[in-house]
């Protein structure tokens, strides 16, 4: 309730901030659509679901700038999730994105909740936008050491910088305090750092990070590290294009190091799209792989509004169990229940997106 009413308060507020701002925006994106789901895990069935967010997100958020003079702008940026199919939100209201900062020929410097240096590069290198399933978030989530760590795409209490583009090349750097003091323990600092180029459509991105807030340490020193790091490349010609791109997760003290690697193409004919999306993910504890293949159509019925239709599988081999992701949610298997290893879950969607 009192998320609700903040929300109500912000909306109706928005008049009195366009007034004290140089500009001010509120935007939108709302996603539903209709499905069929399946984990094929034995003794489960699929099921019909209505979901929030399949090839985007569902989400509003509020945007500002102000001009300082001089070049020099400050700027807001407060983004919340919705969840389209019930109307609600997650526990903490902004938590999509939720930052103010400075903007000048100098570049960008944002403090607040902030994306990661190697979310750049795995948002810009995903062929399907990191919508439906199958896309490239699966590679984002736990930190539990034990249980196969994942990358990190949102940072709190951090401090990020990006450089304005010079002949094509463009670079990032984060610092997100963990805020623990506790003796003998993981900081839970993040640092990273990107180095992008974009240039007459072509795309080139490369990011590391090093991350000191681990859980599931069963070494006998709690103060570990996990080394997260990322390249991709992009190209569009004509109405075609292609992306891929790899992303790693090595936790120091556990020999569980995760892999993804994706590869798609698209085509554009008129307001038809075409999507088709190879992904592989790995575990080096018990070799475990998942291989998915995603196809997804959309149309464009306005500027603003499209509909949408999906399928993904992934086949996991004797010790896999990876999960298939999207905007929407994951299709989960427990990775260290013996039933969910070699099951072979997917996916089927259709769904209208409406911007605003």
């Amino acid at each position: 309730m009192k998320q609700k009413l903040l929300v109500v308060a912000l909306v109706s507020a928005l008049p009195l901030f366009a007034q004290a701002q140089s500009n001010v925006t509120m935007y939108g994106m709302l996603d539903a659509s209709i499905g069929v789901e399946k984990s094929d895990v034995p003794g489960t069935d699929s099921k019909t679901v209505v979901s929030s967010g399949t090839q985007s997100a569902s989400r509003i958020g509020f945007r500002g700038t102000e001009d300082l003079g001089n070049g020099l702008k400050a700027l807001f940026n407060i983004e919340a999730a919705i969840n389209g199919d019930t109307g609600g939100t997650n526990s903490r209201l902004f938590d999509r994105r939720a930052v103010v900062g400075l903007q000048g020929d100098f570049g960008t410097l944002t403090v607040g909740r902030e994306y990661s240096p190697i979310a750049s590069i795995a948002g810009a290198t995903d062929i399907l936008g990191q919508g439906f399933y199958g896309s490239n978030l699966a590679v984002f989530g736990t930190n539990d050491l034990s249980n196969g760590a994942r990358l990190t795409r949102r940072l709190d209490n951090s401090v990020n910088y990006k450089s304005n583009a010079v002949s094509g090349f463009s670079l990032g750097a984060a610092y997100a305090a963990g805020e623990n003091n506790a003796e003998n323990a993981s900081s839970g600092d993040l640092a990273g750092v990107s180095l992008e180029y974009a240039n007459a459509g072509f795309y080139a991105g490369a990011a590391y990070q090093k991350n000191k807030g681990l859980a599931g340490a069963t070494a006998t020193s709690a103060v570990l590290e996990k080394k997260e790091y990322g390249i991709g490349l992009g190209y569009k010609f004509g109405d075609f294009e292609v992306r891929g791109g790899y992303l790693a997760a090595d936790p120091e003290a556990f020999d569980n190091k995760y892999e993804q690697a994706n590869v798609g193409v698209s085509y554009a004919m008129g307001a038809n799209k075409f999507f088709l999306n190879y992904q592989q993910q790995e575990l080096e504890v018990g070799d475990a792989k998942g291989r998915a293949l995603s196809i997804a159509y959309a149309y464009t019925l306005s500027k603003r509004t499209n509909v949408y239709a999906s399928y993904a599988k992934l086949r996991n081999n004797e010790t896999g169990a990876f999960s298939l992701t999207s905007p929407a949610g994951t299709i989960a298997l427990a990775a260290t229940a013996a039933a969910s290893r070699d099951a072979d879950p997917s996916a089927f969607n259709v769904g209208l997106r409406h911007s605003f």
